[in-house]
């Protein structure tokens, strides 16, 4: 952009009537100020990015945090003193183009740098390219076709995936046209698919669901559940239900990878056909799958809030009756109110309890235990404390002696045991399996 063009994108701000044509000599001696700091601190990251072209040393795994805030640093510069879009386009770009020399100079094991280009850098390109004129958009997109003709460390790919967001279709559509044409020519097969990847993205973004599974054909020829999936998003965001659908009823029976993604799909089909009874089938079934008050309060949307005490009626008999036992099933019946029944599916089922879900079963044996629930918090508190012990796991003595120390507290609260171990006999038990683990009944014995 020439002088002259910036002097005239300047507001001459409310002293200056509008209709006037002239500017006053202090108002141009400012425009021209302001255009000189703009070109100093182009010049002064221009310089600084190529100081990263010229490392002197690898950046090591702990010093990579520290080199992604100077990388923030140097594109927060961008932001703060370059006004023009189009200019703002070329150094964020300039910036990805240097993607070798940053992310091949360090050790980025933590993702800080990888995620500077992912959000930082992503984010600055997307607000100065939206804001270009429409012929401006049209080298925004030869941009992105120039560098892209390289792409090692696929950061690059990020800008062409938010195309959509700031260009123009008819703009897309040639950037795609390009794409085809060198994945035509193109005799690499990583970098044919490449190219046919980034048809697929702009294709998406532009809801041509037809393209875009005209290109993951002939992508990867022999497609499978992702494919289905991802060609039946595309149908379904374009409007098209029926081909949506025709795409998810190709997954195999049985075939439960992606589950959650085809599930959403479906759900979304459903509801667009209309079909209330097939929404409500499949939502108990994921319910069933995996029983929990998110997946309750789905069914409950489209079934009725009226029935909740029913359908937790319901599925409280199921989890009764069945003779195994699932840590999801326990904490639903405790999230749902269940207290009695949750305590006694854990002391009838106390022996499928595993004591390595450590994380899992502490928080219900607490709850347990705040209810006054003794037997099944004592035999949750026996399965952690026996898994620490047959493993000779030395590094959660601790926590083993801490759960030794609640069973002796909660015997006292326990008259009736089912037929199961009292805490003596369990006791007995230990120290004939374990007696020999000193370090742990020192732990145990201390803090008592």
């Amino acid at each position: 952009m020439s002088d002259q063009q910036r002097e005239q994108k300047i507001d001459p701000g409310p002293e200056y009537p509008a209709g006037r044509s002239t500017i006053t000599k202090a108002a141009k001696t400012e425009a021209k100020r302001s255009i000189a700091e703009e070109k100093e601190n182009i010049r002064r990251f221009k310089r600084k990015l190529a100081g990263l072209k010229r490392p002197l040393r690898f950046i090591h795994w702990g010093e990579t945090s520290e080199f992604a805030r100077g990388l923030s640093l140097l594109l927060e510069e961008i932001r703060t003193s370059v006004t023009d879009p189009l200019t703002g386009v070329q150094l964020v770009a300039a910036f990805f183009e240097a993607d070798e020399d940053i992310l091949g100079h360090c050790d980025d094991s933590s993702g800080h740098v990888g995620d500077l280009f992912r959000y930082n850098g992503r984010n600055l390109f997307l607000a100065y390219a939206s804001r270009c004129s429409d012929w401006e958009k049209e080298a925004v997109a030869d941009i992105l076709l120039e560098l892209n003709l390289k792409n090692d460390y696929g950061v690059r790919d990020l800008l062409v995936d938010c195309a959509g967001e700031c260009l123009d279709e008819p703009v897309i559509r040639r950037m795609i046209a390009e794409f085809q044409r060198r994945a035509k020519v193109e005799k690499n097969k990583d970098k044919k698919a490449r190219h046919l990847m980034l048809v697929e993205s702009l294709a998406r973004q532009i809801r041509d669901a037809e393209l875009f599974e005209k290109t993951r054909t002939i992508s990867w020829g022999t497609l499978s559940t992702a494919a289905f999936i991802d060609i039946a998003e595309v149908w379904l965001a374009g409007g098209d239900v029926e081909k949506a659908y025709f795409w998810i009823k190709k997954i195999p029976e049985g075939d439960n990878f992606l589950a959650d993604e085809r599930d959403s799909l479906l759900l979304e089909i459903y509801r667009r056909q209309g079909d209330r009874e097939k929404r409500i089938e499949l939502l108990y079934r994921k319910f069933r799958d995996f029983r929990s008050t998110e997946r309750l309060q789905a069914l409950l949307e489209v079934l009725g809030k009226e029935k909740r005490d029913e359908v937790v009626d319901q599925e409280t008999a199921r989890i009764l009756e069945n003779t195994s036992f699932r840590m999801s099933d326990a904490e639903f019946l405790l999230a749902s109110g269940k207290i009695g029944e949750a305590a006694g599916y854990i002391v009838r089922n106390s022996g499928q309890l595993d004591g390595r879900e450590y994380e899992r079963l502490p928080p219900l044996a607490e709850q347990m235990e705040s209810k006054g629930r003794s037997l099944a918090a004592g035999l949750i508190y026996r399965s952690l404390l026996s898994s620490i012990l047959d493993r000779a796991c030395a590094k959660a003595y601790s926590h083993g002696a801490r759960y030794l120390r609640k069973l002796d507290a909660l015997s006292a609260d326990i008259s009736d045991w089912q037929g199961l171990q009292d805490h003596e006999t369990f006791m007995e038990q230990l120290y004939l399996h374990h007696g020999r683990k000193k370090s742990f009944w020192s732990e145990y014995e201390v803090r008592r």
